[in-house]
């Protein structure tokens, strides 16, 4: 069982920066793929950035602005959202892939919210 519990999340102006950060057990933590996803009111769950073995996968929406990373020591990744927009606003998840399929997601936290103001 993996327990992932993020943190960091709020409320912030338009432009604005946030750092969202997931703590996650297990003692192969480094193996893991890793993901931050978002879901807005009344739309689907989407991906919003992944790290896994030294690469980083963005969604088009937030390349340039948001920028994942990862202590393989702490067994935590952080999200750093900068030029935050509205469309931001979401509650965030983050999940971990135990077996880096980058589709199959298997544990979850509970999320946090963040929220833009224009």
């Amino acid at each position: 069982q993996v327990q992932v519990v993020e943190s960091g999340g709020g409320l912030v102006q338009a432009g604005g920066s946030l750092r969202l950060s997931c703590a996650a057990s297990g003692r192969t933590f480094s193996s893991y793929a890793m993901a931050w996803f978002r879901q807005a009111p009344g739309k689907e769950r989407e991906f919003v950035a992944g790290i896994s073995a030294g690469s980083t996968y963005y969604t088009d929406s937030v390349k340039g602005r948001f920028a994942i990373s990862r202590d393989n020591a702490k067994n935590t990744v952080d999200l750093q959202m900068n030029s935050l927009k509205p469309d931001d606003t979401a509650v965030y998840y983050c999940a971990a892939d135990l077996n880096r399929t980058y589709v199959a997601y298997d544990y979850w936290g509970q999320g946090t919210q963040v929220t833009v103001s224009s």
